[in-house]
């Protein structure tokens, strides 16, 4: 299918930041602002990311408050080493409020190792546990684990798992994987990024249009061409993913909206009555 952008398309599309941290201090003096521009950008809704748990609990707040926001709560793995049993009971305490969808980021980074990797698999698998406990969905995070990821899944294995592997930028054969787990795919704005974005052009294409989320990860990876005037990324910008998606895969970008915005709301359980137009 043919790619075109047509005047005034983008702001007539409704999409969904799957993955954003609007809880980020950087947001902190114009929170208002991002959001207006997001809601031009036709984001409609997005869903902010506890990697702590203060992160979690300000994420929830966030999402009590303001319209089409939701939230996940959760340990990210460079934070390991400061969890406790105490800090998960909360956690899956917080987990309580209706607002919150899924549970993470959660996973493994063997890549700067700002946690011991002991610490980051003993509470990767605790959390694991606590999602499917709860029935909740789980946001994944995976970087050079060198094969743990997918063995301590497999060791915790259940039918019923759903989650999103955050910012994919693994091989063919990673992504068949957890293709193979029933997972979706996050996608960021390393993909429009020339160099970096590279290999996963290349993927992307082999991905089922039902199994495909954006986000935006902000205030990090911000993408082209936003980041040639602005070095923090914000929910507005998950527009130019979904564009460069389109173009990539060459599909209408309005049809590639529409499906994603439906991917996530079935990911994450959220009906239609509960977003406003």
């Amino acid at each position: 299918m043919a790619f075109r952008i047509k005047p005034g398309m983008i702001s007539t599309m409704k999409l969904f930041d799957s993955h954003c941290h609007i809880d980020d201090n950087s947001f902190k003096q114009d929170i208002d602002g991002v959001l207006n521009r997001a809601k031009k950008a036709g984001v409609h809704a997005m869903m902010v990311i506890g990697i702590t748990t203060k992160s979690s609990e300000k994420a929830v707040e966030m999402a009590e408050t303001l319209p089409g926001v939701f939230a996940s709560v959760g340990i990210h793995p460079h934070d390991a080493g400061q969890c406790s049993e105490e800090a998960i009971e909360y956690l899956i305490g917080l987990a309580g409020n209706h607002s919150v969808r899924a549970w993470g980021e959660t996973g493994l980074d063997f890549n700067r190792m700002f946690s011991p990797q002991t610490d980051q698999e003993k509470w990767f698998v605790r959390q694991v546990e606590a999602a499917d406990h709860l029935g909740l969905p789980i946001i994944f995070h995976e970087r050079d684990s060198r094969g743990r990821f997918l063995k301590l899944l497999a060791e915790t294995h259940s039918n019923r798992r759903k989650g999103v592997v955050h910012c994919f930028s693994g091989s063919k054969a990673e992504l068949k994987t957890y293709l193979d787990l029933g997972f979706y795919i996050g996608i960021t704005g390393i993909l429009t990024i020339k160099q970096r974005g590279e290999d996963l052009r290349r993927i992307v294409p082999n991905i089922p249009i039902e199994r495909l989320l954006i986000e935006t990860d902000a205030p990090y990876l911000t993408p082209f061409p936003e980041k040639n005037r602005v070095r923090r990324n914000e929910p507005a910008f998950v527009s130019s993913i979904l564009i460069k998606l389109a173009e990539v895969r060459r599909e209408e970008p309005e049809d590639l909206a529409e499906a994603i915005w439906k991917n996530t709301c079935r990911l994450f359980r959220i009906e239609k009555e509960e977003i406003p137009d």
